[in-house]
């Protein structure tokens, strides 16, 4: 199949850029499984694993934009990733959403989203969940003595309870992101970090933090960890419940109960952890679950229910 994929982000993102990166993966993961794909981005986008068009970042950030227009020749379907309001006609295509629609926003046309759960609150079904290249993560079965959070710092994102959770516990944090509050000597502050850093502060934490309070799509930064052999410390809101089980990961509702399993998260088998993500979360099991939805796609010009992981179906 030939796929062509757009985006309006330059490829592979410089910094962190969790919607980029799970698009980079979507490209690796099709070529993986033998597909021809065409990489539609703005100029200075480099990816061996596709055809690169490169095109200026202010023609596909045009609002009148036509994307049927951008299907190349000989292309079987158009997979962009940025909202499209308009369905193209007589253009074989979807869109993946990656954040949270706004009441009263409507859904846009041929929608795939991140998880069921993420789905399930706008009324759909079609969605795929994400994947990320295994290579790309240091395993450690070895762990240090700290406990990790990455991601916004927000209030959305809980940073604040993993805060609260080191101070109560008495255990050490290593914090990432992007804007730095004023902490207490046990919590150690390291700003943004992507790469090699990032891998191994996975790599070494305990556990991660993952105190969303608001309804993740996914959560990307619980596989990162779970591919480095890390349990997640995680609330029950949106996606994670999907993600995580108990063999890898605590979940809870309030800031008291993710304490408590807090102290004994370490039982959790770094292998099993990493085992987890091999299975359900690759770049491969992504492209899998779209070419599915591709071939539904052509085949009926509807997109098919998601597959959700079976402990989610309980």
């Amino acid at each position: 199949m030939h796929i062509a994929v757009v985006s309006v982000h330059r490829l592979p993102v410089q910094g962190y850029g969790g919607t980029e990166r799970i698009v980079v993966a979507l490209v690796r993961g099709l070529a993986a499984l033998g597909h021809r794909v065409t990489l539609i981005a703005p100029q200075g986008t480099k990816l061996r694993e596709a055809t690169v068009v490169e095109l200026l970042p202010k023609r596909l950030r045009d609002p009148a934009l036509d994307v049927a227009a951008l299907l190349p020749a000989g292309a079987d379907i158009l997979h962009a990733h940025f909202p499209v309001r308009q369905l193209p006609i007589g253009v074989p295509f979807l869109q993946t959403l990656y954040g949270n629609l706004k009441a009263p926003e409507a859904v846009p046309p041929h929608t795939v989203f991140l998880s069921k759960n993420h789905a399930a609150r706008f009324g759909q079904r079609a969605f795929v969940y994400a994947g990320l290249d295994p290579r790309e993560f240091v395993f450690r079965e070895r762990k240090d003595e700290y406990d990790f959070f990455i991601g916004r710092l927000h209030s959305a994102k809980g940073y604040h309870w993993a805060i609260e959770a080191a101070k109560r516990t008495g255990r050490r944090l290593v914090l990432a992101g992007g804007w730095r509050p004023t902490f207490s000597r046990r919590i150690k502050f390291v700003g943004e970090v992507d790469g090699n850093e990032k891998a191994e502060l996975l790599a070494g934490a305990r556990c991660l933090w993952m105190p969303a309070l608001w309804d993740e799509p996914f959560g990307l930064t619980t596989i990162e960890a779970l591919f480095s052999g890390t349990p997640v410390v995680a609330t029950r809101r949106g996606a994670l419940p999907e993600v995580l089980t108990e063999e890898v990961g605590a979940l809870g509702d309030t800031l008291d109960e993710l304490i408590e399993a807090s102290r004994t998260i370490d039982t959790r088998a770094p292998h099993a952890c990493r085992a987890h993500a091999e299975r359900w979360f690759t770049h491969v099991t992504q492209a899998e679950g779209y070419v599915s939805v591709y071939e539904h796609l052509l085949k009926t010009g509807e997109l098919p229910a998601g597959r959700a992981t079976p402990w989610a179906q309980r």
